[in-house]
């Protein structure tokens, strides 16, 4: 998965030069991203603080890990009925 060039609290900090009155073209111009991106983390970290946006990051890593363990106990368990239907 790609990583962010940008962290939660820079991400944060950027939100919050928006809401203190500052023109979206020009903060997205200043920090080098687009409109589209500025408002895909408006949608994604508005109104939150840091904390809430860490803990948001490890939630969502470790929706992924589980993800992926419940991925491969689907395999082991569609391969072990391929083996057994094989068997009888």
């Amino acid at each position: 998965m790609k990583r962010s060039r940008f962290s939660e609290e820079r991400i944060i900090g950027v939100l919050r030069e928006q809401e203190a009155g500052g023109k979206t073209a020009g903060i997205c111009r200043r920090h080098g991203i687009g409109t589209a991106t500025f408002h895909a983390w408006t949608a994604k970290f508005g109104g939150m603080e840091v904390s809430e946006a860490k803990r948001l990051k490890a939630l969502e890593d470790e929706n992924a890990k589980l993800k992926r363990l419940l991925a491969d106990a689907i395999l082991d368990a569609s391969v072990l009925k391929d083996l057994l239907a094989e068997k009888w």
